[in-house]
């Protein structure tokens, strides 16, 4: 049941920056033509993306309980399968990301693996404090 509490605090976190993303950057910055440079997609759309993954991981690793805390393995599926199931459900949505050449599916995973460590460091630097 906890891993069910941390899995729903994750999801919810993430929709709801994400919401904030998209109204407030995506939305009025980017408009319905998309980004017109790396540095644009970078700046407007993989570091407010990278936050995200930041404050959904970092909740769920919140709500962890402490005696399944210290199993590396548990802590980490607590704190990331929103996340990534939400990579898992974008890849799945969006199949022209998929593509092994292009910049999309690369930059999407890196945001996912760099936002979940600073999001687990986050946690751990506050737990330990």
């Amino acid at each position: 049941m906890a891993l069910v509490r941390c899995w729903a605090v994750g999801i919810v976190v993430l929709v709801v920056s994400e919401y904030v993303q998209m109204t407030l950057v995506y939305g009025p910055l980017v408009g319905p033509r998309g980004v017109g440079s790396f540095g644009a997609a970078l700046a407007l759309v993989h570091l407010p993306n990278l936050v995200c993954v930041v404050l959904a991981t970092w909740a769920a690793a919140r709500v962890h309980p402490e005696p399944w805390r210290q199993m590396p393995g548990r802590h980490l599926a607590a704190a990331c399968a929103a996340p990534a199931a939400a990579q898992v459900l974008l890849l799945t949505l969006r199949p022209g990301v998929l593509d092994p050449a292009g910049p999309g599916l690369w930059m999407s995973t890196g945001v996912l693996l760099a936002g979940c460590a600073v999001g687990l460091l986050l946690d751990r630097l506050v737990w330990t404090s």
